[in-house]
């Protein structure tokens, strides 16, 4: 009986190529599954989680997160749409949220990018003159035979790029709070955790490629020379055309040693798991368990979506399968 229903699938995909199927997801919304031979363009993007409690901004602040996520969204969509691969989209996604008031407020910057394809990625970590850290990731990613720069050498390879500048954007030192106090590492994120200012697109082209990418302006209260999972590849960053793309943010420290979001590409890619299931098994159980906090968005190659997080709240938004922009922060 088995067999019988493979050859009929079979044999329908191969006669209607552009058929596509929907599964539904856990948090909500029916997600769109494309057939293989024909992979649809998704796009999605998160501004940071934390304690986001409604209530806790005004209708009027609220009502100008959600407008300027929803602007976010649609421009990366339209990129797609208009033929732009999936790096030039998430690119453009996060230097729109980098540019805005409302996100990724930081003294030092980090922030990262990686393309699905080829699984070559680009990062840059402790800049404080770059107005655009994710551009640089990408010129490193696309224009050095490196992976990641840092401080005054990822500036100066900035300067070489001709990449624009910034003041200074140190204005004072930032208290400690917690770090080297010889506090437990489930204090130090309950103590440091109120929002974390990193934002994140996934992107699927009309291609079938994967692009991910995260920039981040830190967590309150940091000290100098800290260097968070937006910067690492394989922590807040992933994309790979055979499982899926992943963006996330949290607690740096349990991001990078749990290696979040390689970790949820891994579970699609040795146990079969869904991209929601994966993200869900990573977040809400292995991250929660350690005493992490944070979220993730991500996208397998079919354009399946998933969004996942611990958190009271975490801006995101994503195209559904009707082209239409859904907004969320609770």
């Amino acid at each position: 009986m088995r067999s019988a229903w493979v050859f009929l699938l079979t044999f329908f995909l191969a006669v209607f190529p552009g058929a596509t199927f929907a599964q539904k997801g856990s948090f909500g919304e029916v997600k769109q599954l494309q057939s293989p031979q024909n992979p649809a363009v998704g796009f999605m993007i998160h501004g940071g989680a934390g304690v986001i409690a409604k209530g806790s901004m005004t209708p009027e602040k609220e009502k100008e997160y959600r407008a300027k996520l929803q602007e976010v969204v649609l421009a990366g969509y339209k990129a797609l749409q208009d033929g732009k691969s999936s790096v030039e989209a998430v690119e453009l996604a996060i230097r729109m949220m980098e540019n805005s008031p409302l996100f990724n407020a930081g003294n030092e910057r980090d922030a990262s990018l990686m393309d699905g394809k080829t699984l070559v990625a680009g990062a840059v970590a402790g800049l404080s003159h770059v107005k655009n850290p994710i551009t640089l990731a990408r010129a490193v990613m696309e224009k050095s035979r490196d992976v990641m720069m840092i401080g005054d050498g990822a500036e100066k390879f900035a300067r070489e790029q001709k990449i624009e500048p910034v003041d200074q954007t140190r204005s004072e030192p930032r208290a400690s709070m917690g770090r080297g106090t010889g506090s437990s590492a489930n204090q130090q994120s309950k103590v440091l955790f109120n929002k974390f200012d990193t934002v994140g697109a996934v992107a699927l082209d009309r291609n079938g490629n994967i692009a991910s990418g995260s920039s981040s302006g830190g967590i309150a209260n940091e000290k100098y020379g800290r260097v968070g999972d937006a910067a690492i590849i394989g922590a807040g960053t992933y994309a790979n055309n055979n499982t899926c793309g992943v963006s996330g943010t949290g607690s740096a420290g349990f991001f990078v040693r749990l290696t979040v979001a390689r970790d949820i590409s891994s579970q699609i890619e040795y146990q079969a798991q869904t991209v929601q299931g994966a993200a869900d098994r990573v977040i809400k159980q292995k991250l929660q368990k350690l005493g992490g906090a944070g979220g993730v968005i991500a996208m397998d190659k079919f354009g399946n979506m998933a969004i996942s997080f611990n958190t009271v709240g975490m801006y995101r938004a994503y195209i559904n399968i009707d082209g239409k922009a859904v907004v969320e922060i609770y």
